[in-house]
């Protein structure tokens, strides 16, 4: 199965322009945008769809359940509607780690694990998992849901380009007392991932697959890689854990930086397994390593200063 072409929606945020930048090396890209009213007929002939789409990040805490239900359900379901009667066989959902689990795993997570969303975004995005999963689908075309941990790199305005900006600009780490291990995913990584599905699509059975950077990474040594990277005398405070508990609960009521799911986020441990898609497409090895992938994204915020 050999494919030539590939259409992105959801084009313009960060995992978009370096997605379409990496597959036009190898096929023929083309964007829709969905804001466009008649989005739907200047969908050109394409072997693959990728659904990009969704909504992430509340940073201004306006968001309602319904935003994140249009966004990363509705919309998905538009998406499948037009794949179906399409010409194209494969189409490639970017859901989330968060559909399963979003603040801590005693084990590696496998797709086999039962789902425990918390928030309306991880709620939605697995509402969506779920409906694709229930649908008919020609005998001919196959969906891929990808499961990532957070994804980040070169352009990408996240948690961890803003731990940089507070680490570069000589803050103290005040969790230095916790220790934990955590997922995340190199763009590097994740556009490697994508490409082997899709030149390996007859491998690849419809259902669910997680994708991430092959070891795991604390939060700690985050802190150390960006000490090195910006050359700052960063000190760690290593303050009780009691003491840091205490002042979240306090932020679960007053607006400062710390309540008890973003510390929870921050100190526990949330790794997951990617064997199931590397043993699908007999992968070995990825491109970058999670400390060499880290250390590419903090130098590019440097470079971006």
């Amino acid at each position: 199965m050999e494919f030539n072409s590939v259409i992105i929606f959801g084009s313009s945020g960060f995992l978009g322009k370096n997605l379409s930048q990496e597959l036009q090396k190898e096929y023929f890209v083309n964007s829709v945008f969905l804001r466009q009213a008649d989005w739907k007929s200047t969908i050109p002939k394409s072997d693959v769809f990728i659904n990009l789409i969704g909504k992430a990040h509340d940073h201004d805490g306006v968001a309602k359940e319904n935003d994140f239900y249009f966004a990363n359900v509705e919309l998905t379901k538009k998406i499948f509607e037009v794949f179906k009667t399409s010409n194209a066989k494969l189409l490639i959902h970017i859901s989330s780690l968060a559909a399963i689990e979003e603040l801590a795993s005693v084990k590696p997570l496998i797709e086999e694990d039962e789902c425990n969303p918390n928030s309306w975004y991880g709620k939605s995005k697995r509402m969506a998992e779920k409906w694709l999963l229930e649908q008919q689908l020609p005998v001919d075309k196959k969906v891929i849901i990808i499961r990532p941990p957070m994804i980040h790199g070169s352009g990408d305005k996240g948690n961890l380009s803003l731990l940089y900006k507070l680490v570069s600009r000589g803050f103290p780490y005040p969790l230095a007392s916790f220790e934990n291990r955590r997922s995340f995913i190199s763009i590097d990584n994740f556009n490697f991932f994508i490409k082997a599905i899709i030149k390996n699509a007859e491998k690849i059975n419809t259902g669910i697959f997680h994708i991430a950077d092959d070891e795991t990474i604390s939060t700690k040594e985050i802190i150390n890689i960006i000490k090195n990277t910006s050359n700052k005398k960063i000190t760690n405070l290593v303050l009780p854990k009691s003491l840091i508990r205490s002042i979240a609960k306090i932020g679960d009521f007053i607006p400062i930086p710390l309540n008890t799911v973003r510390l929870k986020k921050l100190t526990s441990d949330l790794t997951v397994s990617n064997q199931k898609i590397k043993s699908v497409l007999n992968i070995r090895k990825l491109p970058l390593t999670a400390e060499e992938g880290i250390m590419k994204t903090i130098y590019s915020f440097k470079i971006q200063k």
